[in-house]
């Protein structure tokens, strides 16, 4: 039977002391659930004598089941010379209504002395009377060593001697923080067994990321007898963070046979991880470790021919069992291997023999030489590939456009754009405003196509990007633009490369709504009498 590992979860708590984090009740409700559902043990809710917001998540809480996971309150040990069951503090953990209770103490002498101004002794029977009070009322108690490992280091008969007083009131969980971030692994290793054969109960690990050593410290510490992880999801957290539980989870359970989650909640990592990101407001580094969106991408023609005859030879972990996927990314350094699987990888159905093949990936490199880059517009890249295999049919093509903006004497700027098309056999000209000229130009170009289109009216702009490829030639530079398009949740981007930013704009734009129209269904083959002509500008 695998050693179980439990997951306590701070991302409530100490993850929004991270720089730009910020979680309202109902967003802290949504991530309890979910954590609940992916298999988390204990859910830190917040310092329920800190502030009106979180007393209100605890009481929210009292009103949601959890299938699984212990909402947990946080707090700290009674103020020195004052009774623990006449600390303000330990009465609102009370009043939280939870079940669990983690509590910070001291174990680094110099705090003791230098920021809590009292004396060792008096420290000790802080933590010893805080957590024989939580006890007596029922409560599931953790104590959180603070700063243990530095502690440790300076006075390691204190510091143990501070674990042994929480031990003797009755402690559930003794928690090593490494508060600092700056151990290492060999020195949490150590330190942990040192501890575990010190005292009998349990122990868990609290790491934060400042030496970017979270990760591996606490896997050492788990291999040195720890039997809980403290982190937060995406491992967000004050200065550096703490430690990735998205990463700790996939190394512990598929990596060193722990029993953290469940299979088939493991497979939810991925979603779980997007959806904490979405709810924090916070971009995902495509490169993050197991789930990132660049996790499993494969560039290097010689990489994908290998990946397509065994994952194992550029895969550290089938990505399916992280609810990942593997990602084929097709640019100038790709081959026919890249090309077909990324046919395979975005399901399009096309029957391209080696020679149509080497066609479009010589047309890959051209385009990406002028600044085209298809890995991260993989929309203009499905379209090109259709193209190419005769399997898209032109549903309206551009005459003209033209754009205005004024600037009046009030420092006001308005934008107008004008569109002619030629949708179905018959021309639509139409105009519409924006906040700017490329904002106009997508209302202009969407207004004149809902009518036949009504999907349109459902599509909208989520990010607009735009590169300079030539810093050389100031403002006659190439830029390239990248335009990402969302509809009922999926999201999809397109490229376009110009000499003029409007220009780039128009062709990512028109890129985005015929991507849409195939996905839809709109996009058939083209018939014979049909120009085989893509959407492109015509000079007037």
């Amino acid at each position: 039977m695998k050693e179980k590992v439990y997951l306590y979860d701070t991302t409530l708590r100490d993850g929004t002391q991270g720089e730009g984090v910020s979680l309202s009740v109902e967003d802290k409700v949504k991530i309890a659930v979910k954590l609940d559902q992916f298999g988390i043990d204990f859910i830190e809710g917040g310092w329920p004598g800190s502030n009106p917001k979180d007393m209100a998540f605890f009481e929210r809480m009292r009103e949601i089941p959890l299938k699984h996971a212990v909402v947990t309150a946080f707090g700290s040990t009674c103020r020195p010379n004052v009774a623990a069951e006449e600390d303000d503090n330990l009465r609102a953990l009370l009043e939280s209504g939870v079940k669990a209770a983690a509590i910070f103490g001291k174990s680094w002498d110099l705090h003791v002395t230098d920021a809590l101004k009292t004396t060792l002794d008096e420290n000790l029977r802080m933590v010893a009377d805080s957590v024989a009070f939580l006890k007596s009322r029922g409560l599931t108690v953790l104590f959180l060593a603070e700063h243990f490992f530095d502690g440790y280091k300076h006075n390691p008969v204190y510091a143990l001697r501070v674990l042994e007083a929480a031990e003797e009131a009755g402690a559930d969980w003794i928690v090593l923080c490494d508060t600092n971030g700056g151990s290492l692994p060999h020195e949490i290793f150590d330190t942990v067994r040192t501890v575990k054969a010190s005292v009998q109960t349990p122990l868990g690990i609290h790491p934060h990321n400042d030496g970017e050593l979270a990760v591996a410290n606490a896997l050492a510490a788990v291999q040195a007898g720890a039997q809980q992880v403290q982190g937060t999801i995406n491992g967000i957290g004050e200065r550096c963070g703490n430690v990735n539980l998205v990463s700790v989870i996939p190394n512990l359970q598929l990596k060193l046979g722990y029993d953290c989650v469940a299979p088939e909640q493991l497979k939810q990592l991925t979603k779980l991880s997007r959806f904490v990101a979405e709810i924090a407001n916070m971009a995902m580094p495509n490169n993050q470790p197991f789930v990132g969106n660049s996790a499993f991408a494969h560039k290097g023609g010689i990489h994908v021919s290998a990946v397509l005859k065994d994952p194992k030879t550029y895969e550290h972990i089938d990505p399916e069992l992280i609810g990942n996927k593997r990602r084929v990314l097709v640019s100038e350094l790709a081959g026919q291997s890249n090309l077909l699987a990324k046919a395979e990888e975005l399901e399009i159905d096309v029957a391209l023999d080696r020679q149509e093949a080497r066609e479009i990936v010589k047309r890959i490199k051209e385009r990406e030489f002028q600044g085209y880059q298809y890995e991260g517009a993989e929309a203009s890249l499905t379209l090109m590939l259709l193209e190419a295999a005769g399997k898209l049919r032109q549903l309206f093509t551009l005459d003209s456009f033209k754009i205005l903006m004024e600037k009046t004497a009030d420092q006001s700027i308005s934008s107008e754009a004008m569109v002619k098309l030629h949708v179905n056999g018959q021309v639509v000209h139409t105009a519409a405003e924006g906040n700017g000229p490329v904002n106009a130009l997508d209302n202009a170009l969407r207004k004149a196509l809902e009518t036949h289109f009504p999907c349109l009216a459902e599509m909208y702009l989520t990010d607009y990007k735009v590169r300079v490829l030539d810093e050389s030639g100031a403002t006659a530079a190439k830029v390239r633009v990248l335009i990402e398009s969302a509809r009922d949740g999926e999201k999809w981007s397109t490229v376009g490369v110009s000499t003029n930013v409007i220009e780039a704009s128009w062709e990512a734009l028109a890129d985005s709504i015929r991507y849409l129209l195939w996905k839809e269904g709109c996009e058939e083959a083209e018939r014979p009498e049909q120009t085989e002509a893509r959407v492109g500008i015509v000079n007037h």
